[in-house]
């Protein structure tokens, strides 16, 4: 049950970790009774961050659950642990909140156990591994009545609220299309971390553990965000051209192109299989300028006739913000429904062919052992022109691809 390490690798990689805003004043009412499935991997950052808001009197660990013991030291000394969730439920009352940071595939069934419960649920993204188990997580959630925030950190930016106020003045002109680029690293050891890693499933249960469903997933949610693509309404297509250099059963190099209901086109163009690894980031192309925003930094670059501007944003956590809604109806930054648009995108990775597996010729090895990583000939120039051109790796012409 518990998440190895690179997960969510976009807020672990290169000890990058966005500073939310501090803790609110303890309002009026109890502390927040909070438990965590999964202590590893991702959960050692919720576990840094459920102290900080102990320590500011905004809730309290009261249990975790792990089939490996956490490391000494890690938990409140009051924290129970549990080697499950259903043990922990079973000697665990009044819990508010149920943080689950797990693997992919487990997601549904813990997900559906928590909201059996009266607690709310925080659950790792991606939500689930397939559009199915979506829907029912929709229905469990809707007849519990329980709120489920999914954990897409970088919609907690600020810097979001400013771009849809750039865009609204006309400052970069006509919004003509939105990009995501993700160029990263990972070597064969990223692959060995665990058993599902770079699955499309196990025993006949989904994973979907692709470059943009999981290590580069914020740079899909992102863009969608800002293209104004939340539920499923809100896309009309969604294509895929998925490759792979490593000896996986998922993509690590791919595009998807999604076209919003309103007609905008979002194109996603990620790796890693890079040179070296570089912050991912998201373009607003517009027709007077672009706006080129660093979600991992919350760092946003404005770009126009006028000159260039940059600027760093806050971010809300998005624990602080459940509890907020909990407490006085303050509204959920990431709400299961508004993960509709990206589970569009995980069902078309999902169901599309295997990936192609990209020719050797195009592919050089760079370090020795587990320490080596593949890197794709001429990728981060494919990348720029997939995103700039809003055009498949395919239908660049580009020699591996088919």
């Amino acid at each position: 049950m518990g998440t190895p390490a690179g997960t969510d690798a976009e807020f672990q990689s290169r000890n990058v970790h966005p500073v939310p805003t501090p803790a609110p004043a303890v309002a009026q009412g109890r502390t927040a009774r909070v438990a965590l499935v999964g202590v590893h991997g991702f959960g050692t950052h919720h576990l840094r961050n459920l102290e900080r808001l102990q320590a500011a009197g905004a809730v309290e660990l009261v249990a975790v659950a792990d089939p490996q013991p956490p490391a000494p030291g890690s938990l409140p000394a009051t924290a129970a642990v549990f080697p499950g969730l259903t043990q922990l439920l079973a000697a665990s009352a009044d819990l508010d909140v149920i943080i689950v940071a797990t693997p992919i595939q487990t997601h549904a069934p813990l997900g559906l156990a928590a909201l059996a419960t009266a607690a709310d649920l925080y659950l790792e993204k991606p939500p689930v591994a397939s559009l199915a188990d979506f829907n029912a997580l929709c229905k469990a959630a809707q007849k519990s009545g329980r709120s489920v925030q999914i954990g897409f950190q970088s919609l907690g930016s600020h810097a979001l609220a400013a771009i849809e106020e750039l865009v609204a003045s006309g400052a970069i002109g006509t919004l003509e299309g939105i990009s995501a680029t993700g160029r990263w690293v990972r070597d064969r050891a990223y692959y060995k971390r665990s058993r599902w890693a770079g699955k499309r499933s196990i025993d006949g249960v989904d994973v979907v553990d692709g470059v943009a469903t999981n290590p580069l997933a914020h740079a899909v949610a992102t863009a969608l965000r800002i293209a104004g693509a939340r539920t499923m309404a809100d896309v009309a297509s969604v294509e895929t051209d998925l490759y792979r250099a490593n000896d996986i059963e998922s993509d690590d190099t791919s595009v998807i192109r999604i076209r919003t209901a309103a007609g905008l086109p979002v194109t996603c163009a990620l790796t890693i299989c890079a040179t070296e690894s570089v912050e991912p980031y998201v373009t607003l192309q517009g027709s007077e300028g672009q706006a080129v925003f660093h979600y991992t930094e919350d760092r946003l670059t404005v770009t126009t006739a006028a000159g260039q501007s940059e600027q760093v944003f806050g971010r809300d956590d998005l624990t602080e913000n459940l509890i907020a809604h909990r407490r006085d109806g303050t509204g959920l930054i990431s709400p299961l429904l508004d993960s509709g648009a990206f589970m569009l995108v995980l069902e078309a990775i999902r169901t599309a062919p295997l990936p192609a597996l990209i020719g050797s010729e195009y592919v050089k090895w760079v370090g020795e052992g587990d320490a080596a990583h593949a890197v794709v000939v001429g990728i981060e120039d494919a990348l720029d022109r997939a995103t700039q051109q809003h055009a498949t790796f395919k239908e660049l012409g580009l020699p591996w691809a088919p």
